[in-house]
């Protein structure tokens, strides 16, 4: 993993939670939120919770009376999803790092992270901490990106970018969003940090956007893409945008664009 791989900073909040989050992660905060109400839990734990769209899902199918910490390792994108639901007095916000939670043992009914697993630099002690703060028989429910090839735009976005930098292709959605996506992997980290009962399932949805400029400004300049993009050739930004949505238009055409999304879904038992 680079180390810009984990910079969610400056303009790229903003731009993910107007775009990216409507069209890729809304539909499965939704899938979240139905998973995490159906164990009532009454002390939850959200981490890599970003602009707060799982957030979002999971507070309004919840009752009062629930204690919700929402947490994410990068304070501008809490912020954003703090702004956002400012008036929910059941949620706390809290800057936490998924490699050292600062909370005690036992804590929480449910651990619920979405696509945020594949930024942990050590998954399995980063699994650990969950199960630590987890009560015995509690649940971690996340989910992460399937391969990239199963995600059509994103697919195609990166494959335009190789394009513009042949020498040096922009590798970060290959790298990281969709670079955990074994699930035999994926079990056998889960299994040696202590997690039991184990469900893992693939889940495929459809990305919509309004137009192509729509999904290359996501992509672009909504992700830690930009930092790639950017560290190649600073000035190249906008080109690197206009690239990738006319990839887009020869592919989907003018209008609205869909496109398969595809990812993997988990439960585990502390």
């Amino acid at each position: 993993m680079s180390n810009t791989d984990k910079v969610f900073a400056g303009s790229i909040p903003k731009i993910y939670d107007e775009y990216l989050v409507p069209m890729i992660f809304s539909v499965y905060a939704e899938d979240i939120a139905k998973r995490v109400a159906a164990r009532s839990p009454a002390v939850l734990l959200e981490i890599a919770a970003g602009t707060g769209a799982v957030t979002r899902a999971v507070a309004a199918a919840l009752p009062d009376g629930v204690r919700y910490v929402a947490s994410d390792l990068n304070e501008p994108m809490l912020a954003v999803a703090a702004q956002r639901q400012a008036n929910d007095d059941r949620i706390t916000w809290r800057q936490a790092d998924a490699m050292a939670l600062p909370f005690g043992d036992t804590e929480f009914d449910v651990v619920c992270c979405q696509f945020g697993a594949m930024f942990f630099p050590d998954r399995v002690k980063a699994y650990g901490e969950i199960k630590r703060v987890l009560k015995p028989g509690g649940t971690f429910v996340f989910n992460v990106w399937d391969r990239i090839e199963d995600n059509v735009v994103t697919h195609e976005a990166t494959i335009a970018l190789g394009q513009m930098f042949p020498d040096d292709p922009p590798r970060f959605m290959v790298r990281t969003p969709h670079g955990y996506y074994d699930k035999a992997v994926i079990r056998t980290d889960l299994e040696r940090a202590g997690f039991r009962d184990i469900s893992i399932e693939t889940r495929s949805e459809t990305s919509r956007a309004p137009s192509p400029e729509y999904v290359a400004l996501a992509l672009c300049q909504g992700t830690p893409l930009r930092s790639e993009i950017e560290a190649r050739d600073a000035s190249k930004l906008q080109a690197a945008t206009d690239l990738v949505a006319e990839a887009l238009r020869s592919q989907h055409g003018s209008g609205a664009v869909d496109g398969k999304i595809q990812a993997i879904v988990i439960e585990a038992r502390a």
